[in-house]
């Protein structure tokens, strides 16, 4: 069946200002069936408004079952810096356009493929950020005895830390991760096997990533977090926490700004001012800046 000739499309952009259509089909060996979804085709719609929340369809149309997705273009986006709802990514990837009014789509596509210096940039910090919060989370549960818990927090601290390395050899990470590390950063691989099938107790195995995860934070911090200092050069006044997390340049790390921020103040790579009046309380509100 012609995908451009489904009646379905030209309906869903009146109803909600589509800017275009990507559709992905899972041919032979490459669908999983009921293993993921029972549906051959994916349709992904983009829309303008941000302020619309994706939602999904299942339909048919004849003999073919298929599901179509909803997402405004700045889920899209993130989608592509964080990581968050793969199958949008793989669609932009792998997709056909059906159409686009604009080059929006097009043009997306041909950044992720080129994995240019902005896209890197964002996703190098987000991969940080995460990498960051991942570590701090399994030193917590490691201290309170819930080892297990600091297992699985260590192993995604890896993932992160295995993604940062593929960034920074220009690879977009979007799957086998863990098959291009291995020629990649043997130390890497030797410590993800340190901690998945060593010997040793699981709490000792936690112990020793901890260690090389403490190491890679602190060498890693300015390098990773350069879009960050960038957006506090940016100008001369000190940013307030507000202002940063609702900076659109920003947004993709918007959860984990603070303790990324706050690490950057304890390794004096930001400087704190502490002078500012606080709206609607007795305190002074800290504010964040680099020295020229």
């Amino acid at each position: 069946m012609e995908l451009k000739n489904l009646a379905f499309l030209s309906e869903q952009s009146e109803k909600t200002g589509a800017v275009g259509a990507i559709a992905y089909s899972h041919p032979g060996e490459r669908f999983h069936g009921s293993l993921i979804q029972d549906f051959e085709l994916l349709v992904l719609v983009v829309h303008n408004d941000d302020q619309l929340k994706s939602a999904v369809g299942h339909y048919r149309y004849g003999d073919l079952r298929y599901q179509m997705i909803y997402a405004s273009r700045h889920e899209l986006k993130s989608s592509v810096v964080t990581g968050n709802h793969n199958n949008l990514t793989q669609c932009l990837i792998e997709g056909e356009i059906i159409w686009e009014a604009d080059s929006t789509l097009s043009d997306l596509r041909e950044e992720l493929s080129t994995f240019g210096a902005e896209l890197r940039e964002q996703k190098l910090l987000h991969e940080f950020t995460s990498f960051l919060r991942m570590y701090v989370e399994a030193k917590r549960h490691i201290q309170e005895g819930h080892v297990v818990d600091a297992y699985y927090n260590v192993l995604e601290a890896l993932g992160n830390w295995a993604r940062i390395v593929l960034i920074e050899q220009g690879i977009y990470p979007d799957h086998a991760v863990w098959t291009h590390v291995q020629n990649l950063d043997r130390a890497l691989w030797k410590l993800y096997q340190e901690l998945t099938v060593s010997s040793e107790t699981l709490e000792q195995r936690v112990e020793l990533v901890l260690l090389a995860c403490e190491f890679s934070v602190m060498s890693k911090m300015s390098e990773c977090s350069e879009l960050l200092l960038r957006v506090l050069r940016s100008r001369k006044e000190p940013w307030s926490m507000n202002e940063l997390v609702h900076h659109p340049q920003l947004r993709f790390v918007r959860e984990d700004l603070p303790l990324v921020i706050r690490k950057l103040v304890f390794r004096s790579i930001v400087k704190e001012s502490a002078g500012w009046p606080s709206i609607g309380g007795e305190g002074r509100e800290i504010r964040y800046w680099i020295e020229a």
